[in-house]
């Protein structure tokens, strides 16, 4: 008897009176790691190694709720007229049903509080081509926006960058810590696509590929 003959030999058996009830696993329990629990990982070589992990790269952009205080509103974006963004690795699908997708932020960014005010986001995926503009979003504390095309994303409003491959766009629907950053969870409202043959902007050993 072949693999697929035994493997429908014995969904015929779990199937029959004979075969013996099937009962639940006990859920894990789960607890945090102590910290006296193991070594810290040295920074550098946590960066070193996890730098292998060639990662997309994309835009966060939520629309103006900026005040006289946040430091993106200049000469050129004037009170309450400042959309927001940031360049973001961490970026990833979580769950088809509900759609959700989830990205990472330092606790210290600047830009996620604006983020978080809006409660709405865009995530644009990068487009080869475009590690200029990526470089550009990576900066704190300028006009990320200057010189920069984009339209309004149809339900959040946020802005919508051209030349990318993918748009996502987003309701936060719940955020986490995770160390020194946290974990934001947004519920997809709408998204598109290019239809060009276009390759991604890619990240690898703190270089664009």
């Amino acid at each position: 008897m072949g693999h697929a003959g035994m493997a429908a030999a014995a969904v015929r058996y779990l199937r029959s009176a004979d075969a013996p009830p099937v009962e639940a696993l006990p859920r894990p329990a789960l607890r945090c790691v102590g910290e006296d629990e193991r070594a810290p990982v040295p920074q550098a070589e946590f960066r070193r190694v996890l730098g292998n992990f060639a990662s997309g790269v994309a835009v966060v952009t939520a629309p103006a709720t900026a005040t006289a205080t946040d430091p993106q509103v200049t000469a050129d974006a004037p009170q309450g007229a400042a959309p927001a963004g940031f360049a973001c690795q961490s970026f990833s699908s979580l769950s088809l049903d509900p759609p959700l997708v989830a990205f990472m932020v330092g606790r210290t960014s600047t830009t996620w509080p604006r983020i978080a005010r809006a409660g709405v986001f865009c995530v644009n995926v990068l487009s080869a081509g475009q590690g200029e503009l990526c470089r550009a979003f990576a900066v704190s504390g300028a006009d990320k926006f200057a010189g920069v095309t984009y339209d309004a994303a149809p339900v959040s409003g946020s802005p919508r960058l051209a030349g990318t491959l993918a748009w996502i766009d987003c309701t936060i629907h719940a955020v986490h810590t995770g160390g020194d950053h946290l974990i934001v969870v947004g519920r997809v409202d709408a998204l598109g696509a290019s239809e060009g043959d276009e390759v991604p902007l890619l990240f690898h050993k703190g270089r664009f590929l």
